[in-house]
């Protein structure tokens, strides 16, 4: 009996019910579909407020800043008060944000306050995201993370990375749609003030609290459900009490971008999610400048949205797709992914009409659809169970360090010469490839492990 005990408490949970992961997915497609909705309009914003595209970019700097710090500390956190509050406070964190952001913008369009000003104050409120909307994805992540085999989890995570993915179709599908007289292009900002609020006040009530079973659990984090329902009377879906992936926070090491089993991975996510930003960050810059439409910004909102929604659409088809398909693993993804985004990046830069536009982003976004997943997987992989919480961490904080600079990088080198930018990209892409064959674990080693 006593020999059989470690066996059955490190044996994998049963899957995640469709309801809970449905759940999970909404609240990462949420703030997905937001963030690219303001990417859609940005572009026209900056040019309606006459300032340098440098600077648009640059008043996100602030906040993908804070993600790096912050998140790790939520992820930290989530060990400790459970997947749920940490999901709840990156919701918040989301919805303040954005509405403070679309006031800012308002007011700086309808000429109350000066374009310099209007820019530091949307750096300030969007700071909000990334200081506490950096909570929701490592909680999500180690919440899936901690309830799927090792066999299944590259699939498990791709599904739940495919939400931004979805969510990236649905932003710029809609941003155009919600540009109303009299709010103008702050629309999008209203409207997902309003879906971000529906998607908290659904995750209170359908996601049953998880609190980690630990001595010092803070009942504070029980009162706002109603319930003690994290403590004993609560039965996860593996039918054991509690979270199953931590027993004693105390006891897990914290981990760092240095941690020896994670370094290969954050190496290749550094560098690709670098690639990735500099895309992101010239795509509606340059859809203005090669279609010419630089003097009706208001106009430009629909071509820049057409151009995401392909490349996220190509993103989905990556991961709903290409990775479950051909059941690939997350050296793999990595691998091929980097090898498209290079080629993909090539045919962008080279475009000169919104076919040509739309095609080569599209390819590129298929690429890092791959890679993202991979890396992520990959990190997941690399740890136990029960550090989880931490891989999550050092996960988003890497995600979000390729967003402090890289945008503004890429939007500077396109705005002084655009085949800089792209050769900068690309050798990105390269060098992924090249560090990755020789450093990142195989494919079956890492699922086996």
């Amino acid at each position: 009996m006593d020999a059989a005990k470690p066996a059955l408490k490190d044996a994998p949970p049963k899957p995640i019910s469709r309801d809970r992961m449905a759940l999970l997915f909404a609240v990462m497609l949420t703030t997905a579909a937001g963030n690219t909705a303001m990417q859609s309009v940005m572009p026209s914003i900056g040019t309606a407020l006459r300032v340098d595209d440098v600077w648009i970019s640059l008043a996100y700097t602030w906040s993908a800043l804070l993600w790096v710090v912050c998140a790790p500390i939520w992820a930290r956190r989530s060990d400790r008060r459970g997947r749920k509050a940490m999901m709840a406070l990156g919701l918040i964190g989301f919805i303040v944000s954005m509405g403070l952001c679309g006031l800012v913008l308002w007011f700086g369009l309808a000429g109350l306050i000066p374009a310099f000003w209007t820019l530091i104050l949307f750096a300030l409120s969007r700071s909000l995201y990334g200081g506490f909307g950096s909570a929701a994805p490592p909680a999500v992540q180690a919440y899936v993370a901690a309830r799927t085999a090792r066999s299944e989890r590259t699939q498990a995570l791709s599904l739940i990375a495919s939400s931004f993915g979805l969510g990236t179709v649905l932003g710029p599908a809609l941003a155009p749609l919600l540009i109303f007289p009299g709010i103008g292009l702050t629309g999008p900002f209203l409207a997902f003030v309003i879906l971000g609020a529906v998607t908290l006040i659904a995750l209170r009530i359908l996601l049953p609290d998880d609190e980690p079973r630990y001595a010092a659990r803070g009942a504070t984090y029980d009162a706002p459900f109603g319930s003690s329902s994290g403590s004993a009377g609560h039965s996860d879906d593996d039918g054991r009490t509690g979270e199953p992936d931590v027993h004693d926070p105390d006891a897990i090491p914290k981990m760092g971008w240095f941690e020896a089993r994670l370094r290969p991975w954050v190496i290749a996510g550094l560098l690709g999610g670098h690639a990735h930003a500099m895309v992101l960050g010239i795509a509606g810059f340059l859809v203005l400048d090669r279609l010419g439409l630089r003097g009706a910004p208001a106009e430009g909102a629909g071509p820049v949205g057409i151009v995401l929604m392909c490349g996220a659409i190509a993103t989905l088809l990556a991961q709903w797709g290409v990775i479950p398909r051909l059941n690939l693993g997350p050296r793999a993804a990595i691998l091929s992914g980097v090898a498209l985004a290079a080629l993909g990046t090539i045919l962008f830069g080279a475009a000169q009409n919104l076919h040509g536009i739309a095609l080569g982003y599209a390819i590129a976004s298929l690429g890092f659809g791959l890679f993202r997943p991979g890396f992520t997987a990959g990190a997941s992989l690399a740890v136990s169970r029960s550090e989880q919480g931490e891989a999550s961490g050092v996960v988003a904080s890497v995600t979000g360090a390729a967003f402090v600079f890289a945008p503004a990088l890429g939007v500077w080198l396109y705005g002084h010469s655009d085949n800089l930018a792209f050769i900068v990209i690309v050798a990105l892409c390269i060098a992924v490839a090249i560090i990755g064959w020789g450093s990142l674990t195989s494919d079956d080693t890492a699922e086996q492990t």
